[in-house]
């Protein structure tokens, strides 16, 4: 899944690389942003700020919604005082080829 190498099949579940702006002037997901590394994350903004867990909860809210799915299904693996975060899909291996294309839509 070249086009989507944020989002990665981990056992049963999925695994999302993604760069949140918090404080952001709106919400939305999309578009890809590639570190030093050469790596792909999915970029993601919300309006809450980055205090006491606002952002990272505006986020699954933000994922959740966009995919359909509970965000009690949503758990930060990573990066809880980072922009860079990795999200973890739990049961949602099975569902990369869809959760892939709609996260890659505009």
């Amino acid at each position: 899944m070249n086009r989507s190498s944020f989002l990665r099949v981990d056992g049963e579940d999925l695994l999302l690389a993604i760069r949140l702006s918090p404080k952001s002037g709106k919400e939305q997901i999309g578009g890809t942003w590639q570190d030093e590394k050469g790596a792909l994350w999915l970029q993601a903004s919300v309006r809450a700020v980055p205090e006491k867990g606002k952002a990272n909860a505006a986020l699954i809210q933000s994922i959740a919604g966009r995919l359909g799915i509970a965000a009690r299904d949503i758990v930060l693996e990573s990066g809880d005082t980072s922009r860079l975060k990795r999200l973890r899909l739990t049961g949602y291996g099975s569902d990369a080829g869809r959760i892939g294309k709609e996260l890659d839509r505009p």
